[in-house]
């Protein structure tokens, strides 16, 4: 009865510390899921970061830098601030929400193509330091692709072309639609659906993969920002895996995860979540631009690519996002080696003053010694940390150092591409210093 009685206290005094210990510290172990705690959970000053954050955002949307914008922050696997701003549009009818589906545009490339790339490397399918044109046949003919490599490549290091603006192969010079490649209504050559009423044709993915095989390379080796081969990634993960693109991210990767908004093409889907608008689209859709991707390449791939064309909600984002700070493990499954997502993750050619990873950003080198105006990300991100910027408003960044997750969401195209406020304002990675900052604070007053 005494051993019995004595269990009891014990169990009794773990349970008042585990208690005592939530108030002030909550800590999960590697490899759970995602949770939600506080700001006050780490002892950080919730008045001040509101305030600050606040404060940026509402000059950003009185700027009309966007007309809303939505912050998640989670720190060791707790998401500790969560907060949307402002409107879908100007007009202010519909308020940001925070299960808001967003067009993520190029951060597609870190959360599409890539985890298949990486899995494909751990399963031998894959080389990053032999010739691509071991994998993508064409190149063995062209004489200034042949040797480049899969690491060259996604460390934009192969100096291929940045850009093709395939859409010009579409339109006739009175901005009209050039009926062999789109049409207004589908039949059996024009099934590939890019928006209401434009229907592509089938085959047009063979063009773009035609131009891209027959474009330019630089013979100087030096970064060079490339989306290229994103384009045609998709094609090279279905070959080798025998499973579609999309499919085989959604089986491996986005389901099993939780994502439940997470995909292409969410306009097909039965979500109750609201889709955030992109552009005003004055040459291609010309209407405004709503749950069909913006980028126009990959429009005209049917909406599937490796540059662009993901959509999903911030809690996706930060899902997929901690399975990579982790190291590949997320809610006791391993996704990836933890050696595969290091390798991917840091910087490959920094004698070539290449910060890029495999895929992944990274901060400029020597990012600490730079003012916040002049840095990249935020001055105080760790060399470790990496992430992906989307042309849309969208930005995602991890720091393994300091286990933080930050995703900033927003339609900055809208009503226009032209406008760059976002990047004039310097929005995206002054917030994110603000709470890097309120961690210093913590840690200077700390005994």
């Amino acid at each position: 009865m005494r051993n019995y009685l004595f269990i009891l206290f014990g169990l009794f005094c773990l349970i008042a510390v585990a208690q005592k210990g939530e108030e002030k510290h909550l800590l999960l172990p590697v490899g759970s899921s995602l949770q939600k705690a506080s700001l006050a959970t780490y002892e950080l000053d919730s008045i001040a970061i509101y305030s600050k954050t606040d404060s940026i955002i509402t000059n950003g949307i009185k700027k009309e830098a966007f007309p809303g914008a939505q912050i998640l922050v989670a720190k060791e696997g707790n998401i500790i601030f969560h907060n949307a701003y402002g409107f879908h549009t100007y007009d202010s009818i519909q308020p940001v929400a925070l299960d808001d589906v967003y067009d993520l545009a190029s951060v597609t490339k870190i959360l599409g193509p890539l985890p298949a790339i990486m899995k494909l490397v751990e399963e031998g399918k894959l080389n990053l330091d032999v010739p691509f044109s071991t994998y993508w046949k064409p190149w063995k003919r062209k004489k200034d692709k042949a040797t480049i490599t899969l690491r060259e490549i996604l460390a934009h290091q192969a100096g291929l072309e940045p850009y093709i603006v395939f859409l010009s192969k579409t339109l006739k010079n009175n901005g009209r639609f050039k009926k062999r490649f789109i049409r207004r209504t589908p039949n059996k050559r024009f099934s590939n659906k890019a928006f209401d009423g434009i229907y592509v044709k089938n085959r047009f993915h063979r063009k773009m993969y035609r131009m891209i095989n027959r474009s330019d390379v630089s013979s100087e080796k030096k970064y060079k920002y490339s989306g290229l081969s994103f384009l045609i990634f998709p094609e090279l993960i279905t070959q080798l895996t025998g499973t579609p693109y999309a499919e085989y991210m959604q089986e491996n990767f986005y389901k099993p995860l939780g994502m439940k908004t997470f995909g292409f093409l969410p306009s097909t889907k039965n979500f109750s979540n609201n889709i955030v608008p992109t552009e005003l689209d004055t040459i291609y859709r010309h209407t405004l631009t709503q749950g069909w991707v913006h980028d126009e390449n990959a429009s005209l791939l049917g909406g599937i690519s490796g540059n662009a064309g993901l959509f999903g909600t911030a809690q996706d984002l930060a899902i997929i996002m901690q399975m990579y700070v982790q190291g590949g493990l997320f809610n006791g499954k391993r996704y990836l080696q933890e050696n595969t997502v290091k390798e991917f993750t840091r910087v490959q050619y920094p004698e070539n003053d290449n910060r890029r990873g495999l895929g992944f950003d990274k901060p400029y080198l020597d990012n600490d010694q730079f003012t916040l105006a002049n840095a990249y990300p935020a001055p105080q991100v760790s060399a470790s940390s990496f992430g992906h910027s989307g042309f849309t408003g969208t930005f995602v960044w991890a720091d393994p150092e300091h286990q933080l997750v930050y995703i900033f969401l927003s339609n900055r195209v809208y009503p226009t591409r032209e406008n760059r406020n976002i990047y004039d304002l310097n929005i995206r990675p002054a917030i994110q210093q603000v709470f890097y900052k309120a961690f210093d604070n913590v840690l200077q007053h700390t005994p």
